[in-house]
């Protein structure tokens, strides 16, 4: 181990093969990076599997036929062929084996006795397609290629693996290959190893997770073993492979061995409980254990409970995704009436429709259902969401009751307090599985939280003429009438000062969807809950007289109904409460035209949470009561204004609303309280551990991680400053601009040399981004954050160091860095915080790059355009402006082989003459500025004017420069081309035989198609 840093990929999947033969005991088939024909079937191998399982050849020759049309099928996109393949190797492939015989199932994996398949890896596989592309190792079953890991140096980051697996995937690649693929893999010796399947994005790719303490050997061999050991491998793909509305997806680890912690359970015919934190796949999880139960028992049935319409909606709709159809009963007499019929097997339903009865007559009913029981159909398996809400008025004891026989699991997303505890053990029994908020948040699964509470004070404006106008008012009144007179001006006092204190929470929000990163940028969003359905309008109407009007809605319980406002009217000039609500609604719901089976107000709300979801630049509130405080996923939502008083799980709920992972540049979910509801960050941790049954649950369990917003802050700038000036530490003295140039960039006329230090740039630029965000996010709070002002200075003074820093060192080494991801971040930086001369330091050039600066503007202008450190020094603008040069003659060699090899040769050239000092400074500028013209332009001064385009220059300078064979190819191509004919083999061939009819031979066709197809112009 001792020479292992710094080592060749090679190694690495030296000792990776090595562990898949000797130690998951796979067998090898072979180097096929020059085997001819490597499929993802590879027949040979299926079919002696076959054979041995005493089909006959005919009928395993016809199985294998079946699985090859469909994987190479022309007419499906990868995610619908690879649905189909995975439904043939579930539940096996039918085919006859003579005409008017029956169906015979051929089982291509035995997934009941694992140890019957055979599991083999090959290496280096090359896959022709429409690139030929060559993945590492591919994991083979009985001959089926079921995975696929790409491996990378030590030194460079996984995520470049993940990347090649997403870009073989697509069209223009081996897409086809990836058609039985289950498991898509990357790793490294550093970073380990993350998994997915077909199409997941980067960002969603997975860590296993598993005997963390185990720390013996690297994290890519343990959890190959982990996740590779042939039983699992194949138990995760039989049990845990959804596809999910146009989304395929794998279990999390913790879904996983819930998953199999439950499947025990149930063995032994026993319920439990589940707790796993908001926003850690709850529903996925029942989707899971649902199938595997009904697979499982052909006399089992599920009925899954909620207590939120808006739950209830989301289970049918996460079930039919998930291609498991689900019945969502309309009344307690229709579940019922379900409940006594063989059929559907998988139900939901609201929980309260169990029945409602008054405390009075509560132990008659009781008794009444203990006599006469629910003549049930099937073993029922009850999963009642947010279990711990279902038990108050004695609701689990009329549960219990009806379903005599059923055995009950509980999901829940937040611990068990005390009140809850005794009543839910009685019902669901212990826990079978946890996972908690900080373990969600360890695992980037969830958003952390970041807290911040804000006091708004209010009083009057001048008590004395209150009091004067209440004396007046109650003259004539006795002492009692006067007392209760007063009790309610106490309340109206609320009222009439609410008024004001809701503009100024209205102006405050409003300050936040200007000022905050998030919300400014409109890729995110926010929530506001308000105290009562009152409020919660006048907070909708004041909101629209502002720039949200038309992109906030109000969501609550309430539906207009003309009998609310028939006993209003009391004569008097002012609308009463529930006089108001309904002018609010009515004016809201005026233009709203009602879908199926819906209200207006259903229709609204629906809209208004489809917009809020998928839109967030057009829905950027919501004002809510209760309603969508629980069940209600949108990744968008960022920030929660609290100004209604909760505690305990409805609080819990509530701010895990914002915590659902979304783009890259949502990195916590904010909490802002206007009711004090945590003095500080302990108070809010009690809340959730204080009232737990210590002798069962340490208070870390179920630890909250709201974090104080100053101290958050301060600590993630801090820690970003630290980190860059250990990524710049070991520049060597005296640290100045060489000496930074050498440690980032090496020797930048050497591309092996750019190459070795790219991780070193790579890390400087993300560390800048990181520094940047960390102080966008507190400068305007810096003094309240406990910075002095030498610290605010020096702080300042290392953000502009770096700022140069990063822009000399990209421009020195050619790179053209990708603002894309950092832009919402930077324009925030720039339009709050940084002073217009300063906003140069972002990008030098605006949008134009040095190449055409100096082809435009002359090369004066282009070199006073450098950064201060460069264009002061003549050998750094020299190497500037070649590294320049170089990355276009590299990026556009395609484009033109022949012209850009030339141009390499002359910029080797004139770098000769420079460090020679065979030309004077002045002669080298005249020298690399024309060079430069050429270069960026794509030709020489001396090309046939004949020649007008790019395309026929590319031909004529690859053609040896013959103006009339590359004019009659230019028009062979126009004349037989086909839209997209890039990859399509037949429209490709149409181009070639045109071409050989002027080329006449083959190899010569094969080389100019390749530039042919490079041109944008075709």
């Amino acid at each position: 181990m001792m020479n292992n840093i710094g080592q060749i990929e090679r190694h690495s999947q030296n000792r990776i093969v090595k562990l898949f033969k000797e130690q998951l005991g796979y067998t090898y088939y072979g180097n096929w990076e020059d085997r001819e024909k490597n499929s993802n079937i590879e027949e040979s191998y299926l079919g002696s599997y076959l054979l041995k399982q005493s089909y006959s050849v005919t009928v395993f020759s016809k199985a294998i036929y079946e699985l090859k049309q469909v994987a190479d099928s022309f007419s499906d996109d990868l995610y619908l062929k690879n649905k189909k393949i995975y439904a043939m190797l579930r539940y096996g492939v039918k085919v006859k084996e003579d005409v008017g015989t029956n169906y015979i199932t051929v089982q291509v994996i035995d997934w009941k006795n694992w140890a019957n398949n055979d599991f083999a890896i090959a290496e280096e596989v090359t896959i022709k397609g429409n690139r030929d592309k060559r993945p590492d190792i591919v994991v083979y079953v009985n001959g089926i290629a079921l995975g696929v890991l790409e491996l990378k140096r030590g030194m460079i980051d996984l995520a470049e693996g993940i990347r090649q697996n997403i870009t073989n995937q697509q069209d223009g690649f081996i897409q086809s290959f990836f058609a039985t693929v289950q498991f898509v893999m990357a790793g490294n010796d550093t970073q380990g190893l993350r998994y997915g399947t077909i199409q997941t994005k980067e960002k969603y790719f997975l860590n296993w997770k598993e005997d963390e303490l185990d720390n013996t050997e690297l994290k890519i061999d343990k959890y190959l073993k982990k996740l590779c050991n042939k039983e699992r491998f194949l138990d995760v793909i039989y049990n845990c492979v959804l596809f999910d509305a146009g989304v395929k997806k794998l279990p999390r680890p913790h879904q996983y061995f819930a998953l199999k912690a439950s499947q025990e359970r149930i063995h032994k015919k026993e319920g439990g409980i589940i707790w796993h934190t908001q926003g850690s796949g709850k529903s996925i999880m029942m989707v899971m254990l649902a199938k595997w139960i009904l697979e499982n028992n052909a006399n089992a049935r599920v009925i899954i409970l909620t207590d939120r319409t808006e739950l209830d909606k989301q289970i049918e709709r996460v079930f039919n995704d998930a291609g498991e159809p689900i019945k969502r009963t309309g009344s307690g007499r229709e579940l019922l009436q379900q409940l006594t019929q063989p059929l559907p097997r998988l139900l939901c339903s609201l929980v309260h429709k169990f029945g409602k009865k008054s405390e009075d007559n509560f132990e008659d009913f009781i008794t009444e259902l203990e006599e006469n029981p629910v003549q049930t159909i099937g073993e029922l398996y009850v999963f009642v969401d947010e279990c711990h809400r279902t038990q108050s008025g004695k609701l689990h004891l009329v549960m219990k009751t009806m379903l005599q026989n059923a055995i009950f699991v509980g999901f829940t997303g937040t611990p068990l307090l005390k009140q809850d505890k005794k009543t839910t053990l009685e019902v669901f029994g212990s826990y079978i599985h946890t996972y908690k908020f900080n373990e969600a948040v360890e695992d980037e699964v969830v958003k952390d939280l970041v807290y911040e509470g804000r006091d708004i004070d209010q009083k009057l404006s001048s008590p004395a003429k209150v009091d004067a106008w209440f004396e007046a008012k109650t003259k004539g009144l006795n002492d009692f009438q006067r007392s209760e007179l007063k009790k309610k001006w106490g309340t109206m006092q609320n009222v009439l000062s609410s008024r004001s204190r809701m503009e100024k929470v209205v102006s405050d929000i409003l300050f936040d969807f200007s000022t905050k990163p998030r919300l400014s940028s409109e890729k995110g969003n926010a929530l506001l809950v308000a105290s009562s359905i009152y409020e919660a309008c006048k907070y909708f109407e004041l909101f629209n007289r502002t720039e949200l009007k038309g992109k906030c809605a109000v969501i609550t319980s309430y539906n207009p109904a003309t009998r609310d406002i028939t006993t209003e009217d009391t004569g008097a000039n002012t609308e009463t409460d529930k006089e108001y609500i309904y002018k609010i609604y009515s004016d809201l719901l005026e233009k709203v035209s009602a879908n199926a089976n819906q209200t207006k107000t259903e229709t609204y709300e629906d809209n208004a949470k489809a917009k809020f979801r998928d839109e967030p630049a057009n829905m950027k509130l919501l004002i809510v009561v209760s309603k969508l405080l629980t069940g209600f996923d949108a990744p968008p939502c960022t920030y929660l204004y609290i100004d209604k008083f909760m505690q305990d799980h409805t609080l819990f709920q509530a701010i895990c609303r914002v915590n659902r992972l979304d783009t890259d540049d949502k990195t916590f979910g904010y909490i802002v309280d206007y009711k004090n509801l945590f003095e500080n960050v302990s108070d809010a941790i009690n809340v959730y551990t204080s009232e737990l049954d210590t002798e069962t649950f340490n208070q870390e369990d179920c630890e909250v991680l709201l974090k104080d917003r100053l101290k958050m802050g301060r600590e993630r700038l801090d820690n970003a400053l630290e980190e860059l000036e250990m990524i710049c530490e070991p520049v060597a003295p005296p640290k100045g601009q060489l000496q930074y140039f050498h440690y980032f960039c090496g020797n930048s006329e050497l591309e092996s040399d750019l190459k070795e230090r790219e991780p070193q740039r790579t890390a400087l630029y993300k560390g800048t981004v990181t520094f940047i965000r960390a102080y966008a996010n507190i400068v305007a709070d810096m003094e309240e954050a406990g910075y002095n002002e030498k610290e605010c200075t020096h702080i300042k003074n290392r953000l502009d160091f770096y700022l140069k820093l990063r822009e000399e060192i990209r421009i020195h080494s050619g790179e053209t860095l990708d603002l894309k991801t950092y832009e919402a971040d930077m324009r925030h930086l720039i339009d709050h915080y940084i002073q217009a001369e300063e906003s140069t330091i972002v990008s030098p050039f605006g949008d134009i790059p040095l190449l055409d600066l100096i082809v435009n503007s002359g090369i004066s202008e282009a070199i006073n355009s450098l950064p201060t450190g460069i264009k002061s020094n003549q050998q750094a603008v020299a190497e500037t402006i070649e590294n320049n040069v170089r990355q276009k003659i590299i990026r556009d060699h395609l484009i033109d082989p022949a012209f850009f090899e030339e141009m390499s040769t002359l910029l080797t050239a004139i770098i000769h003459e420079r460090k020679n000092q065979a030309l004077s400074y002045g002669d080298y500028l005249v020298k690399i500025a024309s060079l430069t013209k050429k270069v960026n332009e794509g030709k020489k001064d001396d090309v046939p004017k004949i020649l007008t385009t790019q395309s026929q220059r590319a031909l004529y300078n690859n053609l040896n420069q013959d103006a009339e064979l590359a004019m009659a190819c230019d028009e062979a191509v126009l004349y037989s081309k086909q839209d997209n004919f890039r990859g399509d083999l037949v429209k490709e061939r149409n181009i070639k035989k045109a071409l050989f009819g002027l080329l006449n031979n083959d190899g010569e066709v094969e080389r100019i198609f390749q530039i042919i197809v490079n041109q944008k112009e075709y």
